[in-house]
C-alpha cells in the first residue's frame, strides 16, 4: 500500500521578523559562506519520496538565492570598475 506524503506543520514558517533577521545575518557573511549556505539548504530542500521540504527551509533557500542574485547583479554592473 502506498504511503501518504508527510506534510510539514503549518506553524513551521518563518515570521516576517525572523526572515528579516535571517537576511540581515546573510548580508554580513562573506560570499563563500553564502554559497556554502545555499548548497546546504539546497540539499535539505531536495524532494524525497513521500516528503516535502519544510516551509522554513524553503524561505531560507529563497532568501539566500536572492542575496546571491543581488550580488551577481552588482558585480556585473557596467559602471563598476573591475
Amino acid at each position: 500500500m502506498a504511503r501518504r506524503p508527510e506534510f510539514p506543520k503549518q506553524d513551521d514558517v518563518l515570521t516576517e521578523e525572523e526572515l528579516k533577521r535571517f537576511r540581515h545575518g546573510l548580508a554580513h557573511l562573506a560570499p563563500s559562506h553564502i554559497e556554502q549556505e545555499y548548497r546546504t539548504l539546497l540539499e535539505k530542500c531536495k524532494l524525497r519520496p513521500g516528503m516535502l521540504p519544510a516551509p522554513r527551509l524553503m524561505q531560507q533557500l529563497v532568501a539566500v538565492w536572492k542575496t546571491l542574485w543581488k550580488w551577481r547583479r552588482v558585480r556585473e554592473s557596467p559602471g563598476r570598475a573591475a
